[in-house]
């Protein structure tokens, strides 16, 4: 069987395709995996990396501004979405693909929908609670959408053709173990604190984290910190960090990065994650268990990170901070108290255990050989 999986963008969309993909490979070796993405994106640099092929198109998002400027860069958009959907039937049909599966960016509407012209079978993969535009454009047309929540069905038409399966993640965030998470990193017997904003990183909480590694010094480094900076972050945070004093090669305990490949071993090790709350990292903590104080940007659409990180609250499984209350000072009490708190620590992961669905991209998988069979 020929698979093709779509995505692109960020991790979000990324990381939950490799994880079925992973599983799919597993159960059917002898299978062919395409992976179609967006040109000059994060997918060209972990795709590649997960051991899989990948086909990028020229992709861009519609802009809700409605300037000159704005509409100028929906008619260019629009001409490349036509100039990708030609591109994505033209290695459809060459591949030979029995389905094509969905994650979510702009890259893979012209996939999906190219496949869907084609007559090969598609699904789409929603992770939030509320679809996003991609999801929106493309349902009419897929075999399946497949979503994370429950109450998330509601939200589409055809309800016959949605199913609830949780967000796929990869197994190493479930069966990492700890001691050999720790022993693998060279950590010494402090506490581990990892804060990671996304592929891209935010600023604000970058700011944020910039603040907070002279507290830590002043401390005296009461625990290890891994900080990604994502990809904007790193243009300016080295710098600004150095002007501090405080070192971050390791040697007092901070380490800075860019992105942090090996995800699942480090949240594996970690007493705390600070995090935003997109589906993706959200499902990522609940499938680790690892204790989280979560942050959601209030710069996305229909406010769902806010949504996300208050279902996570609500089941005791997470702390939650406003952006707008996030000073430096208050992240570093919050952090500080929860490590301490042992007992609030261990409940928090067994509630986050409990809210994982952990055979998410199994059942992915099962939808995927029913429509290939197809």
């Amino acid at each position: 069987m020929n698979v093709i999986f779509t995505c692109g963008g960020t991790g979000g969309h990324i990381n939950p395709a490799i994880a079925v993909a992973n599983i799919w490979k597993e159960r059917y070796p002898d299978s062919n995996i395409l992976f179609i993405g967006a040109k000059d994106r994060m997918e060209e640099e972990l795709v590649p990396k997960a051991g899989y092929q990948l086909h990028t198109i020229p992709a861009s998002g519609m802009s809700r501004d409605f300037s000159w400027e704005g509409i100028k860069h929906n008619f260019r958009a629009a001409a490349q979405v036509l100039e990708a959907v030609k591109s994505c039937k033209k290695v459809i049909r060459e591949f030979k693909a029995d389905v094509v599966v969905g994650t979510g960016g702009y890259a893979s509407f012209a996939a999906l929908y190219a496949a869907s012209c084609l007559g090969v079978p598609t699904c789409v993969h929603e992770s939030n609670a509320m679809p996003g535009l991609t999801t929106r454009m493309i349902a009419k047309r897929a075999d399946r959408v497949l979503v994370c929540f429950p109450e998330s069905v509601q939200h589409y038409k055809n309800a016959k053709k949605v199913e609830v399966v949780g967000m796929p993640v990869r197994r190493e965030f479930i069966y990492t173990k700890k001691e050999d998470a720790r022993k693998a990193l060279g950590l010494d017997a402090r506490p581990l604190v990892v804060s990671a904003f996304g592929s891209q990183g935010a600023k604000a909480m970058n700011e944020a984290v910039l603040g907070m590694f002279p507290l830590e010094k002043e401390a005296g480094y009461p625990f290890q910190h891994i900080h990604a900076t994502g990809s904007y972050g790193w243009e300016w945070m080295p710098e600004r960090v150095g002007e501090t004093g405080v070192p971050t090669d390791g040697s007092c305990g901070i380490t800075m990065q860019e992105y942090i490949y090996n995800m699942p071993e480090v949240m594996a090790a970690a007493d705390v994650i600070i995090s935003r709350a997109g589906a993706s990292s959200c499902n990522e903590i609940a499938a680790s268990g690892t204790p989280c104080i979560l942050i959601p940007s209030p710069n996305v659409t229909d406010n769902h990170q806010e949504k996300n990180a208050r279902a996570l609250e609500k089941e005791g499984a997470a702390e939650v901070i406003l952006e707008k209350d996030c000073t430096p000072e208050y992240l570093m009490a919050r952090v500080t108290a929860l490590l301490r708190d042992e007992d609030r620590s261990k409940a928090m992961a067994a509630a986050l255990r409990k809210m994982c669905v952990l055979d998410s991209a199994e059942r992915l998988c099962d939808i995927i050989k029913t429509l290939a069979n197809k």
